[in-house]
Formats: structure tokens, C-alpha cells, sequence
């Protein structure tokens, strides 16, 4: 008599391409740290290094999508989510490593605290250092100009002067964020449902972001918990940093016109606009000064970043 599989609590989403090695450790710590009834749907964006057929031989229970087209992130998450079974949605990224029953912790925690309807964890690093990235601030008139006048870096530590990576917190306590990045991201199916999801004409960058702040606009208060930590390499997909950076700028442009208030929205876009620039001349005097040629390398990507302005400086308008 075969025995009914139970209905999960969890269904965990993985969206992944050309990340063949780190996706497998990143399933092997999901099975090894979770105890939780739960699913696995991994999305391959038609990978390129073998992914799809890997996962499918070492892992035949996950729920396998090979595609033959690269949709991006937030389209995959219109394949995956319809196939899920599980009330909670967990958003995973293939370059992680799940840590002491990371996932477990994380639904408990929002178990806890239903009001925050996004729940978010600790990233760290291979070596066990801090990676901030697991949340954010909302970018505001003032972090914009914090971030373009080089106070943001002037003063690192200071939430003050630092407020979108939010200083030097350790991310060692349970706290009310802007924004929960998509790397650890859980959400009820029926809040993903309610704001319909990601907004499709983010893709790879912003998604999270924008998603939290309509989530805040009805009231939701994300949180993160040190509870859930994992290991999140970072940034395995993408090797080319102007390529990135333009696209991130559209992005952030984007967020500027549909989350900045109507007094600040005008003057927020065009000081961002600069941020650029600002960085290409600050890094470029630095390098001559110093003659350290990685500084100079990082002036000539900003440089670049700017002089490829009309890609990105009508956000998704463009």
C-alpha cells in the first residue's frame, strides 16, 4: 500500500541559471536542514552548464522546469508559483547554502509575527563574515543624496548617513526592514496573490523592492530574524559589473518614479541620475592620486555606467 506524501507547509522556489554546482550544494543543505514538510520547484532558465540534467539526476524528487528560453527572474516566478501546493512561499537563490535548520527558524519566526507578512533572514559569507545583503532601506530624497554626494561612504557605519544598507547593524536581532532581498524571502501564498506578485517589468533587479513597499502601502512591516542564517555567495550569475550596473540604475530609476512621494519624486530622479558620474570623477581622482590601477579600473566602469545613460535613465519607460 503506498503511503500519501503529506501536503507541504513550504514550498521552496529556486530560479537558476549557469549555476550548476552551487544549485546541488544549495539542495543537498535544503534536505540536510529541513525538517518542515515541504517542496522543492526549481525553475532552470535554460542553463547552459548542464544544470537541469544534474538537478534531475541527483535530486529526482524536486520539481524540475528546464526551459529553453531565459524568461528572468520575476517571469519564472509566474511558472513556479501556479505550481506550488504550499500555503507559504519560500523564495530561494540557487547560490546559498541553508545553515542549522535555517528554514524551520524562519517559518516559526513567521508563525510568530503574522503582521509583517514578508520574512527575511542573516546572510553570511563562505568565511562566516557578514554578507548585509539578506535586507535593505527604502531609498528615500535623503539616502539618494547621501548616496550621490559620497556621504553614504564617507560615513559607512552611520544608519544616519548609510540608511539603505542601514550602517553597520549586524543583522544580529529580530527587526522591522524596508525591504527583504530575494535570496531568503518568505511570503504567504495569499499576500503574493493579494499584490500579485512581482511586477514583470523588473527583472533581475528591484523586484523584491518594489514588492515590499506596495506590501508596506497596505500595511504589511517586513521583518528578518538572525534565527534563519545562511550562506549567500552573491552574485554567481552575473560577471559583467557595467552590464549590471545599468541594469540596476533602470531599476532603481524605476523605483524612484512608483515609491518617491510627488514633493520629492522630480528632485530624488534627477540627483540619482547623477550618482554615476559623482562616482566616476571621485574614483578617478583617487586613482590618479593614488595610482592603484583597481581604482582606476573602478572609475572607468562608472564611466561607462554613465556614458550609457540613455539605457537606463527612463527606468522601464525607456
Amino acid at each position: 500500500m503506498s503511503q500519501t506524501k503529506p501536503i507541504p507547509q513550504l514550498s521552496i522556489i529556486i530560479i537558476s541559471y549557469n549555476t550548476r554546482e552551487m544549485t546541488l550544494d544549495c539542495l543537498a543543505s535544503i534536505y540536510e536542514q529541513t525538517k518542515s514538510p515541504f517542496e522543492v520547484i526549481v525553475i532552470d532558465n535554460a542553463s547552459t552548464d548542464g544544470s537541469a540534467e544534474a538537478i534531475a539526476q541527483n535530486f529526482p524528487q524536486v520539481r524540475l522546469v528546464a526551459e529553453t528560453i531565459n524568461h528572468g527572474f520575476a517571469p519564472a516566478h509566474e511558472i513556479a508559483v501556479p505550481m506550488a501546493r504550499a500555503p507559504w512561499l519560500l523564495l530561494l537563490n540557487p547560490d546559498t547554502v541553508v545553515l542549522e535548520n535555517a528554514l524551520d527558524n524562519l517559518l516559526a519566526f513567521a508563525k510568530r509575527s503574522p503582521e509583517s507578512g514578508i520574512w527575511g533572514g542573516r546572510t553570511v559569507y563562505a568565511d562566516g563574515s557578514l554578507n548585509p545583503y539578506s535586507c535593505w532601506g527604502r531609498m528615500t530624497f535623503w539616502s539618494t543624496l547621501c548616496r550621490t554626494s559620497g556621504l553614504s561612504g564617507l560615513f559607512s557605519g552611520s544608519e544616519l548617513m548609510n540608511s539603505e544598507v542601514m550602517g553597520n547593524w549586524p543583522r544580529d536581532t529580530e527587526r522591522e526592514v524596508d525591504i527583504v532581498t530575494g535570496c531568503l524571502f518568505l511570503i504567504r501564498r495569499e499576500t503574493w496573490e493579494q499584490l500579485r506578485g512581482f511586477e514583470r517589468k523588473f527583472n533581475m533587479y528591484g523586484e523584491e523592492a518594489d514588492l515590499c513597499l506596495r506590501a508596506r502601502k497596505l500595511g504589511l512591516r517586513p521583518q528578518i530574524t538572525p534565527e534563519a542564517t545562511i550562506i549567500h555567495y552573491g552574485a554567481a550569475s552575473d560577471t559583467v559589473r557595467p552590464d549590471k550596473m545599468v541594469r540596476l540604475m533602470r531599476a532603481k530609476i524605476e523605483l524612484i518614479k512608483r515609491h518617491f512621494s510627488p514633493l520629492t519624486r522630480w528632485a530624488g530622479y534627477h540627483l540619482f541620475r547623477l550618482w554615476p558620474l559623482s562616482r566616476a570623477v571621485a574614483l578617478g581622482l583617487a586613482g590618479k592620486i593614488s595610482g592603484r590601477t583597481s581604482v582606476q579600473s573602478r572609475a572607468s566602469e562608472w564611466s561607462e555606467v554613465w556614458k550609457r545613460r540613455k539605457e537606463w535613465e527612463q527606468g522601464f519607460s525607456a
